[in-house]
């Protein structure tokens, strides 16, 4: 199926029917604008994508926690990410710098030697449809301390699924991107494998899945059992395990999992075997009858 993106230049964006786009980004220097690229299939990245059908039941609770301790406060189910193991380790913080020096973050998840997954706004910003000018990526960034400096990495090219033509809800149902990065940083820090299965196969009130994500309010060091987190907000991602994906509506999932802003471009991770995969990626949230609710995007519309 076709869908309509945007070829970015110095003059902004040309109207373009096209399957994907491919961004190359000047990481080093600011603020020169990203020069695009244009592709004909987003399987140039050379994603593996497992679509092998399964059952709920074949779902289980992630077995490695994302913090020994396990503080879970009030009605926030959130805990600290503060291990370096998988599949912990192959999340991070994205941080983008528009053309004004503005600075906004996301969250992003390896899910190759050097390919992140994340959302196509956090690339493209969806007021403006103007892509940030350069994207950074911190892995398993925890208290703001990474395991090595010489591990930050910058995007090279980005693949989007919108540059959200219609400013509706209808467009952030493709909101994924895939960010090539200049390092191979799944060598060191591992990634994790995307499982492509249909939305009804997804719903549930399982309990099974997890969402991770450096939320802008999370961890406040003021909060009892937050105490050491001295970096702060969005330095150390929060992690809510045990959540579900509940329904789906208009090409969209909704879950329960507990996150703000800053946790988009976070992955909704589940266990299969001994092995970990990204069952859906969260975008934000919207109101469905009514209610407000966080939503994601099936990996199944990376095509």
């Amino acid at each position: 199926m076709k869908r309509q993106f945007i070829f970015l230049g110095v003059s902004g964006f040309l109207g373009l029917m096209i399957l994907g786009i491919w961004a190359s980004v000047e990481a080093e220097s600011q603020p020169v604008p990203p020069k695009f690229s244009i592709i004909k299939n987003v399987a140039e990245f050379n994603l593996v994508i497992d679509k092998k059908p399964i059952s709920a039941s074949d779902v289980k609770a992630i077995d490695e926690l994302p913090d020994p301790r396990r503080i879970i406060l009030g009605g926030d189910d959130r805990i600290p990410m503060t291990s370096r193991k998988n599949p912990w380790s192959a999340v991070g913080k994205i941080e983008m710098l528009d053309a004004n020096g503005n600075g906004y973050s996301c969250t992003g998840t390896l899910i190759s030697e050097n390919e992140v997954l994340t959302n196509a706004h956090c690339i493209v910003n969806p007021e403006t449809r103007k892509a940030y000018q350069r994207i950074t990526f911190l892995p398993n960034l925890i208290n703001g301390v990474l395991r090595d400096q010489n591990d930050i990495a910058y995007g090279t090219h980005v693949a989007i699924g919108t540059n959200f033509p219609t400013e509706t809800l209808k467009d952030f149902v493709d909101d994924w991107a895939v960010v090539k990065l200049n390092k191979p940083l799944g060598k060191k820090y591992g990634h994790l494998k995307l499982k492509s299965i249909p939305s009804f196969d997804l719903v549930g009130d399982t309990e099974q899945f997890a969402l991770v994500g450096y939320s802008g309010d999370f961890p406040n060091p003021k909060k009892e059992g937050f105490e050491k987190l001295t970096a702060g907000e969005s330095m150390t991602a929060g992690v809510h395990l045990g959540c579900s994906i509940l329904r789906q509506k208009d090409n969209l999932l909704y879950h329960n999992c507990d996150t703000t802003k800053g946790a988009s471009g976070g992955a909704i991770i589940g266990q299969i075997g001994s092995d970990y995969y990204v069952f859906g990626l969260h975008s934000g949230s919207n109101k469905v009858n009514g209610l407000l609710l966080n939503r994601a995007v099936n990996i199944s519309r990376i095509r």
